[in-house]
């Protein structure tokens, strides 16, 4: 057997098909590479006692204790038998309950004193905790046992630190730790990815030794000492494939979109009304020396929410028009699109009529053919959407390929194969999160070369992150406002436990409408016969009991009607989901634009790019059903102008329910970095390379993005060196090795793509 087939063996061949099969379905599990990365959650030691006391309700759990009691119990007159056993850990006590024929086995083994491991599901009956039909492995020795064997089994556990796995129903984690002692002499065969050099500089122990320790260790020396050698290969290499691509860019060519003077950026930033931000200005430096340079940019531009994201993305367009190439904004969502399309066209708008610049096209879409042209200064903005008329998209779509628009606005539309550009020099995708890989890819594709790229987040990510996802990624961050923008305040409106507070909501909303302001009222369901549809098409079977507890989420159309039919009698309420028809949704944001609309009752639509100053309130409902991240960006709706924002997060969440803490965060704090720290410390990270959303399993076990700083800049530094001395790693085949293990199919694609 060579080094790497070790590591690919099917864990059927070693474990039998059944266990196998278990650890492949719940566990993910495949090969023996894959057990063996399975590292411990965390080690019993003899003598401690797991605290009963903080048992989770309804989690899988193991722990150590001793039997306290145990006896028989009769029922239906003495046809049935159930078996009660008390643990106690000196901190608390725990019930365990055996039936039928499972009696017998646990009556004979688990006695007064006797100590053991258990692992269940933890429940709650007659108002105490419990555990029914839990597995179990003894520990101590039986007063009949041999006495060899007693002080064998007593030597062998007295200081062994007992690992801990991640398990699930099917497969306990005593029984993976047998599996796991079946495959680990294959840990000899590990392949170590770290050059010699590197690996004996920072004093890592080798990786099959690294393996054997953290999976049975002696002290708790090995397990750091594994963990250290672990967490530092998970973020090198993972480095090393951000390097290679970091590097593979460096050496495409790119058209250099150089400074023009005299051109549509100058005369724009003449007619701007205000000074750009110190970090505005900084930001846009670092654009703009990329898009001079003959290989392409790739840059994350990100931002707290209203930090002028748009603004430094159209200056970098117009650096690219008035250098003759073209710049394309992809926008996730319709209405975005068409936010950004109407913000670009205020934004020049002065500019334009100042110079009597603006001139109509023919064309059917509201405000699609306005084009900036004149005095040798010309280009023409066009949107793009899948939902345009004939005519107009035909237009557009002959402005692209023929050069005569110069900026381009749009939302998948601009991905299909038909759209081609005459010189694409610029991408700016925005939220880039809502965007497949191969999308954006598509877009870049239609360049004669390939573009500049300019990716944009208002998600605010801590460094950590950014260095790991968006490794490939130069960085740039707004986090400053611009002056003129207000505080918001936010406040937990608990509707269950204290429903008056709710009504207090509903009068809020309507003073500030009385002092000539508007609001926004957010659902995470939109309640028409098709999301119900779709709702029973994809639910899941839950308990009887479950259902009882978990109401549908609450839905734009039901919460409009009883606001307009109640509390809000009088005002002008409106609706706007994902599901209108473009134009009415369109008409609808217009509308609200304009003042013509006092309340807004929406879905996540106007998450993000909605810019409505005069908009001071927002009430979200449900607002437990909504992510930190997401929340903050919801908030970022209000506050736009001069007056103070006020953002209601309604929940029925009980206080001290997990839901409560995360709204409490988000009410506490207005910064979208630490705010999106507590978003990932909840979440966990998922899978670093993006892959999460697709269930793919993460590939981080031991580095954390979160805690893990220094060691992922440091893993960093030497990944650029390594790739900056052998690109090819021609003379590091192990490195190599590690790099296709860790780039699967679809992750190779991910990472070759961008």
């Amino acid at each position: 057997m060579d080094r790497v087939s070790a590591f690919d063996e099917p864990l059927k061949k070693l474990l039998g098909g059944a266990t196998a099969k278990v650890m492949a379905e719940h566990l993910d599990l495949h090969t023996v590479g894959d057990l063996l990365h399975h590292y411990p959650r965390r080690y019993e030691e003899r003598g401690r006692l797991t605290a009963l006391t903080e048992l989770p309700l309804d989690e899988h759990v193991t722990v150590v204790a001793q039997v306290a009691d145990a006896r028989i119990m009769m029922f239906n007159n003495g046809r049935g038998k159930r078996l009660e056993v008390t643990l106690t850990d000196g901190s608390g006590r725990l019930q365990l309950v055996f039936f039928g024929h499972g009696v017998h086995k646990p009556h004979k083994e688990l006695l007064p004193g006797r100590r053991a491991m258990f692992a269940g599901k933890v429940s709650v009956f007659n108002r105490k905790m419990q555990l029914a039909h839990p597995t179990y492995q003894l520990l101590d020795a039986r007063d009949d046992d041999d006495p060899a064997d007693v002080t064998e089994a007593v030597d062998a556990f007295a200081g062994q630190l007992l690992p801990i796995y991640p398990a699930c129903k099917q497969l306990d984690s005593w029984r993976i730790a047998k599996a796991v002692d079946t495959v680990l002499p294959s840990a000899q065969e590990a392949v170590d990815p770290l050059p010699p050099a590197l690996r004996e500089g920072r004093g890592f122990v080798p990786l099959p030794e690294a393996l054997l320790r953290i999976h049975r260790p002696h002290t708790k020396a090995d397990i750091a000492a594994a963990r250290d050698r672990l967490r530092w290969d998970e973020a090198f290499v993972l480095q090393v494939a951000l390097a290679r691509r970091r590097y593979a860019d460096t050496q495409l060519p790119a058209v250099a979109r150089r400074s023009v003077s005299g051109g549509l950026l100058d005369a724009f930033d003449a007619k701007l009304p205000f000074t750009l931000t110190e970090g505005q200005q900084k930001v846009t430096g670092e654009i703009f020396g990329d898009l001079a340079t003959e290989h392409p940019m790739h840059r994350l531009l990100q931002g707290e929410v209203g930090s002028g994201k748009t603004l430094v993305a159209l200056r970098a367009m117009l650096r690219v028009v008035d250098a003759g190439g073209q710049a394309a904004m992809l926008a996730p969502t319709e209405v975005l699109a068409q936010q950004h399309h109407r913000s670009v066209s205020e934004m020049m708008g002065e500019l334009a009529e100042s110079w009597g610049l603006w001139r109509e096209a023919p064309l059917d879409g509201p405000g699609d053919g306005r084009a900036l042209g004149g005095s040798g200064l010309g280009t023409k903005v066009v949107l793009l959407t899948g939902s345009m008329g004939t005519a107009a998209r035909r237009q557009a779509l002959l402005d692209l390929v023929t050069g005569e628009a110069g900026i381009v606005i749009g939302t998948h539309a601009l991905i299909e194969d038909k759209v081609q550009f005459h010189d694409l020099g610029l991408v700016v995708v925005d939220e880039q999160h809502r965007f497949g890989v191969e999308q954006r890819d598509a877009l870049r594709s239609k360049g004669k070369q390939p573009p500049h790229l300019l990716v944009m987040t208002a998600t605010p990510i801590p460094r950590t992150v950014a260095m790991t996802v968006f490794g490939d990624l130069e960085t740039s961050v707004l986090d400053q406002l611009p002056a003129g923008r207000s505080p918001i305040a936010s406040h937990v409106v608990p509707a269950k436990d204290k429903p008056h507070f709710l009504s207090r909501a509903w009068e809020r909303v309507r003073e500030e409408v009385e002092n000539g302001h508007q609001a926004y009222v957010v659902c995470p369901r939109i309640g028409d016969d098709a999301d119900e549809a779709g709702k029973k098409k994809g639910k899941k079977k839950t308990a009887p009991e479950d259902d009882a507890e978990k109401r549908p989420p609450l839905a734009v159309l039901d919460i409009a009607e009883q606001l307009a039919k109640g509390p809000l009698a009088g005002l002008r309420v409106e609706v706007l989901h994902g599901r209108m028809p473009p134009d009415d949704k369109d008409d609808v944001m217009r509308r609200f634009a304009a003042g013509e609309a006092d309340v807004l009752v929406a879905t996540t639509v106007i998450e993000v790019g909605v810019n409505v100053p005069n908009a001071t309130a927002m009430v979200i409902m449900d607002a437990d059903r909504f992510g930190v991240s997401q929340l903050h960006q919801l908030r970022g709706r209000v506050g736009r102008g001069s007056a103070p924002g006020l953002c209601l997060l309604v929940s029925e969440a009980h206080e001290a329910s997990p839901a409560r803490a995360r709204l409490s965060a988000v009410a506490a704090t207005l910064d979208g970095f630490e705010l999106s720290r507590i978003d990932l410390e909840q979440r966990r990270e998922g899978d670093v390379l993006g892959q999460a959303q697709s269930g793919v399993r993460s590939s981080l076990r031991v580095l954390s993005v979160i805690d893990d700083e220094e060691v992922i800049a440091a893993a960093r530094e030497e990944a650029v060196r390594v790739v900056a001395d052998d690109p090819g790693l021609e003379r590091l085949p192990e490195l190599r090795t590690a790099l296709d293990a860790l780039l699967d199919k679809d992750r190779e694609e991910y990472l070759d793509k961008g």
